[in-house]
């Protein structure tokens, strides 16, 4: 503290003597006054807690209170930022040489890679795609990308030294959000460029990423040589990345993406909205919302204001930078952008949810799973908030894995509503719309909910006060009163679930979190194929979030006694009919 006060005694003593000196005299002190300040800055930038907790997981080192690249690897960037010419890194077998020599100088394991992964490298770049687009990547894109990691410490410095004044004294800074930790960080379209240029190269360390539940974030995996040589869906994923990196260094966005944890308090608070127990569920007279089902189309295509669903893993991005391409890595994919999250999200547990805001998309695609392709460049013009992040809100919530029938016990229903519900919901809305009614959490016992995987639902932080007010400060919704959400199939196809239960229980999380419509898309689901009826009949009864949660639990009683083998659907026809 004692430094501190020293240093920022000397800047403004020195200042002054610049003002009130002659004009000899000038050049001379401001040079001290610039050497000063910028030690102010460095020792200030060393104190950061929200730098510390993310140091160890980036590939810099801290070196006299600054940020810097390893001398060695500084020289790597430096030459192949010159081009091929000068570098020699025109295929991508000499590209796996420099690869291997830079991440030697950042002490990096080499046994930290999937095996095979840079062969995978040179499969790609020398193999899979044309001698035309191969020499234009290595020509253009690479040294640019260079160019930008030779730039990553300064755009870190100057993003920690603004994060505590852009959301008017929220934190926003890059950091560890880990589990129950509530909070926002708000990144620049080119600070998440340069990350995801250090995924590209595999230059972050994996160590200690598995023990605080952090997914790998290099591309080693992607590159896989064994998957690379028999799946093209993997092959095409790639393809979109490598898309993504071409645009960016033809032209760089100026925008930003906000990346919230949001959190569900488990514990009760009078003036806020605490987990639902199944009785506040069944209580509710809220109101269902209106419905619009499409039967064809995607989630990310929806052209109004809404929420899109991300269908995701508990592991936030799921298997992205691996071989799998269903729905939330499709999206990871087309904008990818959301994958910086995975550098600094840990897992969720069942009362949280992954708020992503101005990510923008860069490819088409067609297909699904096996058939997923590249299908060329996409246009994003939706339009700007006042934070200068695209009016794109992807909302990331997990769903049991593999339930069977536990499905229908009632702490399963539970657990899923609310942790939909913790995706849709803002706290901000209560207070703005009475009209929500949401009974509050009226049991003060420590109760802990299991989550899918049977671990125990942690007790939310003493800190759920600061939780809510951050989420109030930082909520924008409340100007825009008329969004939905956008969704579809979530926890069914490979997750197993019930598609007529998890239709009505997002249903049910969406009317109750105040949300003026469900826009649905079934994928052509054949189980579906009935849904604009069913709800237009429960419409028509004028059923309340509560009623239609009573059937759902009545129904669910009855699948786990085997009285009845029927689908939701024809069951509640079938009950409101007698």
């Amino acid at each position: 503290m004692g430094f501190l006060f020293f240093s920022a005694t000397i800047v403004n003593g020195l200042s002054h003597i610049v003002a009130t000196s002659n004009v000899h005299s000038f050049n001379h002190l401001q040079t001290f006054v610039s050497y000063f300040s910028n030690l102010f800055q460095a020792v200030r930038m060393e104190k950061r807690a929200d730098l510390r907790s993310i140091l160890q997981y980036l590939p810099l080192v801290a070196q006299s209170s600054s940020l810097v690249w390893p001398p060695s690897v500084e020289e790597e960037l430096q030459t192949i930022s010159r081009g091929p010419s000068d570098s020699k890194v025109n295929s991508g077998e000499a590209l796996t040489l420099h690869i291997r020599n830079m991440r030697k100088s950042l002490s990096l394991n080499a046994n930290d890679l999937t095996p095979y992964a840079l062969q995978g490298y040179a499969l790609f770049f020398d193999k899979k795609i044309s001698r035309e687009e191969s020499a234009n990547f290595f020509g253009a894109v690479v040294p640019a990308l260079c160019g930008l990691l030779l730039q990553l410490p300064s755009m870190l410095e100057k993003h920690y030294q603004k994060a505590d004044h852009v959301l008017d004294g929220i934190a926003s800074g890059l950091r560890l959000l880990g589990p129950q930790e509530a909070g926002i960080v708000l990144l620049s379209q080119d600070l998440i460029a340069a990350l995801l240029a250090c995924s590209f190269f595999c230059l972050f360390p994996e160590f200690d990423r598995r023990l605080k539940n952090l997914q790998g974030i290099n591309f080693d995996a992607l590159f896989s040589f064994p998957y690379m040589r028999q799946c093209t869906k993997q092959e095409n994923k790639i393809k979109c990345l490598i898309h993504y990196f071409r645009r960016i260094c033809r032209c760089m966005p100026t925008g930003f993406v906000s990346f919230e944890r949001k959190i569900l308090p488990l514990e009760y608070h009078p003036h806020f909205v605490s987990y639902p127990e199944a009785d506040s569920w069944a209580n509710s007279v809220t109101p269902l919302c209106s419905i619009e089902v499409h039967t064809s189309g995607a989630v990310e295509d929806q052209p109004g204001e809404a929420l899109e669903v991300d269908f995701a893993d508990e592991y936030f991005g799921g298997l992205t930078l691996s071989y799998d391409t269903l729905q939330e890595e499709i999206r990871f994919v087309i904008n990818p952008e959301l994958i910086a999250g995975m550098i600094f999200l840990p897992r969720m547990d069942a009362n949280e949810a992954i708020e992503i805001v101005g990510v923008e998309r860069f490819s088409c695609y067609t297909g699904y799973g096996p058939s997923f392709q590249y299908a060329g460049d996409y246009t994003d013009k939706k339009d700007l908030d006042t934070f200068k992040r695209r009016k794109t809100r992807v909302i990331a919530i997990d769903a049991m894995p593999g339930p069977g029938m536990g499905q229908y016990k009632l702490d399963a229903l539970v657990r899923e509503v609310n942790k939909a519900f913790t995706g849709y919901f803002h706290q901000c809305k209560y207070k703005i719309d009475g009209s929500l009614k949401i009974p509050l959490k009226t049991d003060t016992n420590n109760t802990q909910l299991e989550a899918s995987s049977s671990r125990q639902v942690p007790r939310t932080s003493d800190s759920a006060n600061q939780v809510v007010e951050s989420s109030k400060r930082w909520c924008i919704d409340h100007e825009e009163k008329k969004i939905g959400v956008a969704t579809g199939n979530w926890g069914c196809g490979v997750f197993g679930g019930d598609p007529e239960l998890k239709v009505m229980l997002q249903w049910l999380a969406i009317s109750q979190s105040g949300r003026p419509f469900m826009s649905y898309y079934t994928f052509g689901l054949q189980a579906l194929q009935n849904l604009n009826q069913v709800t237009e009949r429960i419409t028509l009864e004028e059923m309340t979030v509560g009623d239609l949660w009573k059937k759902l639990v009545e129904y669910s009683s009855e699948r786990l006694s085997r009285k009845t083998w029927l689908g939701f659907f024809s069951w509640l026809i079938t009950s409101l009919s007698t």
